[in-house]
């Protein structure tokens, strides 16, 4: 099956790992996002749904918001 993958993002993480976030779109429609964590000579490869997508995307940003709140307090 035919399919269009657009890099949408590529950054480093802690401990030396590099994290790829693509668009995989489909020749029948469906689209997935395409997760690559590199830990050295280690690849890791999801391809995830809209749906689990979102859910992952709320679970991070609710620690991010749980991490700043207690870093916000340390300052006071």
């Amino acid at each position: 099956m035919e399919t269009t993958v657009t890099r949408l993002d590529k950054f480093s993480a802690p401990y030396g790992k590099e994290v790829t976030l693509e668009n995989v779109a489909y020749e029948n429609g469906m689209q997935v996002l395409r997760v690559h964590i590199r830990e050295g000579n280690r690849f890791t490869v999801m391809d995830i749904d809209e749906k689990t997508a979102s859910n992952w995307a709320a679970a991070m940003n609710a620690w991010v918001d749980q991490v700043s709140k207690q870093a916000s307090l340390k300052d006071l």
